[in-house]
């Protein structure tokens, strides 16, 4: 509900940031610090796009006042100010930038921050660095005028469940001639952050690089530029140190980890253009949210143009960092971002660079693309599918969990083939333990042939292009003929001859039993111990993708093939004499069912039919 007193008017928060708001007040983060970075980190967004806007208005900035920022320590009033001549705001900006939380994901990013023991690095990857100020300040007034506007507004909240927001003061239009005035009015245990030592070192750590001056402004003495300002970006490497590129990388990406792949270098020809990018070593909350979008910035010449151009594809939106044009145009309009051609060849080239330094990477620092990896694999996968022409180079990044280890490289093993095998093999599903126990694996494990074990989701749909690494298919063992016969076997004395059972007549029986619901029946080659398994035909889908499909009510869900072992005991009791045989055919198809993970078509007429032949089995044993 909306008061007015006078001429400001009280607004409630929205759920979302009433929630994130208590959490910021009520758990102590170690790092409070994170409060000032992040509004410095505001204060340059809104100098990068007065400077973007100007481009197509140059009146907005006809005061010829340059961006810069200043923090103002004041003790007597106990209150830290950071003041930016940037975009500023008016106010409806001030409502839905401030009251708000516009994006997807908000019921997931508060679940994390709810079990996070420190969320600092939490709330710079989600943009919702304002409210940390909360940690410190027990009120908050924001002033602000947009860039070519009359109106000055003022904002002010103490937390708690709203703000007020007013036209501002006399005072306050002289003061502030465009931009946002952001005043603290600091809690007791948080007067550190007024002492200039404290707030230079702040500044070094975390917004040295910011672009544009952070002027710190003394109760005595004169004002001071505090950062070096300059796109480190554009700086030669030999002038760097690692510990330049780890600030670059918190202030760039508002992270909190340290980056476990820092790519710099600049392209010249053609096109000239500067490149600086991480790889994180940890994942983002946001990760697979539905837009997949990237988070690479787009400079022209030094000046922010957009994070929104898509210089890298869609499975390497992990990737953070800058991309700074020589040659492109300043007023780059929403329509030139997705059809300018130097753009394109700018994507690729970087695109081509980034694979190709992962590979580096996984040959020279195993452990740091180790980390890479754990925390983005599912997500590099998705070029599999998608990016043709660098399929093979992603092969070879992939590492996978087999049957012979973790972290093993199609590289390894091929390296490691059986004699005579021809195909790489895999097996897809929802878990490692239900894979290792899948009874498709028996006649692969019978002669040492390793299995790749697939289990994110995005398995099921890389696998169903026709993939082959250095000249070896790969083949799941849930689809299609499988034949192992010419790999010789571990045990050589093991016996792997036909049995006498009546092939032909026990299959006859089977699908008569079960009739449609099931595509076929046939005897297996991936069998050795378990009576039976279902695998998916050699066209359509693989079986872990036709149960993805059907769970999203996208696929027609065929119907599999039972492949059953003859010489199981179980099998070879099932003729068109035995009265049992109906029971146990459609055994064979449940327990094949429950074993793939699913369950029977029919619980109640499943417990019967088991029921019935156990009661058969103790009675001819008590016989």
């Amino acid at each position: 509900m909306t008061t007015a007193t006078a001429d400001a008017v009280s607004q409630p928060f929205q759920a979302e940031v009433a929630e994130l708001l208590h959490l910021m007040v009520h758990s102590v983060y170690s790092e409070t610090d994170i409060f000032l970075r992040e509004l410095i980190s505001n204060a340059s967004d809104a100098c990068d796009k007065l400077r973007y806007e100007a481009i197509a208005n140059p009146a907005l900035i006809a005061d010829g006042a340059p961006p810069e920022i200043r923090i103002v320590p004041d003790k007597k009033a106990d209150t830290l100010s950071v003041v930016d001549t940037g975009i500023g705001m008016d106010r409806q900006e001030l409502i839905d930038h401030l009251g708000t939380i516009a994006r997807s994901g908000t019921k997931s990013f508060l679940a994390r921050l709810t079990e996070a023991k420190d969320g600092a690095g939490l709330i710079g990857q989600f943009g919702v660095g304002f409210y940390s100020a909360f940690m410190v300040a027990d009120r908050i007034v924001v002033t602000s005028r947009r860039a070519g506007a009359g109106e000055v507004w003022t904002w002010t909240s103490s937390g708690g469940s709203g703000f007020e927001i007013a036209p501002g003061s006399e005072e306050d239009a002289k003061r502030i001639a465009r931009g946002t005035e952001i005043v603290l009015h600091l809690k007791p245990d948080a007067k550190k952050y007024l002492e200039t030592h404290e707030i230079e070192r702040i500044v070094r750590a975390y917004s040295d690089n910011i672009q544009f001056p952070i002027q710190l402004v003394p109760e005595e003495g004169e004002p001071s530029q505090i950062n070096s300002a300059s796109a480190l970006w554009q700086r030669s490497k030999s002038e760097l140190k690692p510990e330049d590129y780890a600030t670059a990388y918190k202030q760039i990406a508002h992270a909190f980890d340290e980056p476990a792949m820092t790519l710099h270098y600049r392209a010249e020809g053609r096109y000239s253009y500067a490149v600086l990018l991480f790889a994180p070593s940890t994942k983002p909350f946001d990760l697979f949210e539905p837009e997949r979008k990237g988070r690479v910035k787009l400079y022209v010449r030094r000046v922010f143009i957009t994070d929104d151009a898509d210089l890298l594809p869609a499975y390497l939106r992990f990737v953070r960092g800058v991309v700074d044009s020589e040659d492109l145009p300043l007023n780059l309009s929403r329509e030139m971002l997705q059809n300018n051609p130097q753009l394109a060849q700018i994507r690729k080239a970087v695109t081509g660079r980034v694979v190709s330094e992962l590979e580096a990477l996984g040959d020279k620092e195993p452990e740091n693309f180790a980390k890479i990896w754990e925390a983005f694999g599912p997500v590099i996968k998705e070029g599999i599918y998608e990016d043709f022409e660098r399929r093979e180079k992603l092969l070879a990044l992939s590492r996978f969990t087999t049957t012979a280890g973790e972290k093993r490289s199609l590289k390894q093993y091929i390296a490691d083939l059986k004699p005579n095998q021809t195909e790489v093999y895999f097996l897809a599903g929802d878990s490692i333990e239900r894979l290792k126990s899948n009874p498709k694996l028996e006649s692969a494990a019978a002669r040492g042939i390793e299995v790749l074990l697939l289990t994110d989701p995005v398995d099921a749909f890389w696998t169903s292009a026709a993939l082959d690494f250095e000249g070896k298919p790969l083949k799941s063992l849930s689809q299609g003929d499988i034949d192992f016969g010419l790999v010789p076997l571990l045990d050589e004395h093991k016996d792997e001859t036909k049995p006498d059972a009546d092939e032909a007549s026990i299959i006859a029986v089977i699908k008569a039993t079960l009739g449609e619901r099931v595509s076929d029946v046939r005897a297996s080659q991936r069998l050795t111990s378990s009576a039976s398994c279902l695998v998916a035909g050699s066209h359509g889908p693989d079986r872990e993708l036709e149960r993805l499909l059907a769970r999203q009510n996208r696929g027609a869900g065929s119907k599999p093939i039972l492949e059953i072992n003859l010489r199981h005991p179980l099998v070879a009791a099932i003729s068109a004499d035995n009265a049992a045989s109906a029971d146990l055919s459609f055994l064979l198809l449940e327990q094949a069912q429950i074993l793939d993970g699913e369950l029977p078509e029919d619980p109640a007429a499943f417990a019967g039919r088991l029921n019935r032949l156990v009661l058969q089995g103790v009675a001819k044993g008590d016989g």
